[in-house]
């Protein structure tokens, strides 16, 4: 049975899962009205008044991931020191927790790029130049990992949902009677 702390970490991750995920995704859909497609140069006679509003659309959203993401890391943390699972058990624990924690340096610096957006978009100017130089840093930072981390991310996903390299209670039992014969 698990302690009430374990059960809110866990909803709370989840809840956090879904914010980030799901604003890292319509961030991404957002960002692709100003270029064209498979590339990183912008649509040509985009009207400013409209870029501005991707812009800020964009910097909201940042908002949503940043959130959902300290969320996830946070309650991520507290559900791993008080569950009552093991990773030698439970594999998928395991995976999951290693997917998160170690691409969590790619998060920050992308996440640093993220609140310059967000200030910029808050307490800067209106300069479209600035906005278009910060957008294709934040596409094109790290030469592509910020993608495999998504991948590594939607794996952890599959992980937490069908927990493979779980073992089961019978198996725990011979592995611990073959460990006392040695």
């Amino acid at each position: 049975m698990e302690s009430k702390i374990t059960k809110i970490a866990a909803y709370t991750f989840a809840l956090g899962l879904i914010l980030w995920l799901g604003g890292v995704f319509l961030r991404a859909v957002i960002s692709n009205e100003l270029l064209q497609a498979g590339t990183l140069e912008f649509k040509p006679n985009i009207n400013p008044n409209a870029e501005r509003i991707i812009y800020s659309l964009i910097a909201n959203a940042s908002s949503v991931v940043l959130t959902g993401y300290i969320l996830t890391w946070i309650s991520g943390v507290v559900f791993l020191i008080t569950t009552s699972f093991s990773p030698k058990e439970h594999g998928w624990l395991l995976m999951s927790a290693v997917f998160l924690y170690f691409l969590t340096p790619v998060e920050v610096y992308t996440i640093i790029l993220d609140v310059k957006m967000m200030l910029l978009n808050f307490y800067g100017s209106n300069d479209l130049v600035e906005y278009r130089k910060l957008l294709i840093h934040r596409l094109g930072a790290l030469s592509g990992v910020p993608f495999i981390a998504i991948l590594c991310y939607l794996t952890m996903l599959g992980c937490i949902i069908f927990q493979p390299l779980r073992k089961l209670k019978e198996e725990v039992f011979e592995t611990n009677g073959e460990q006392e014969n040695y």
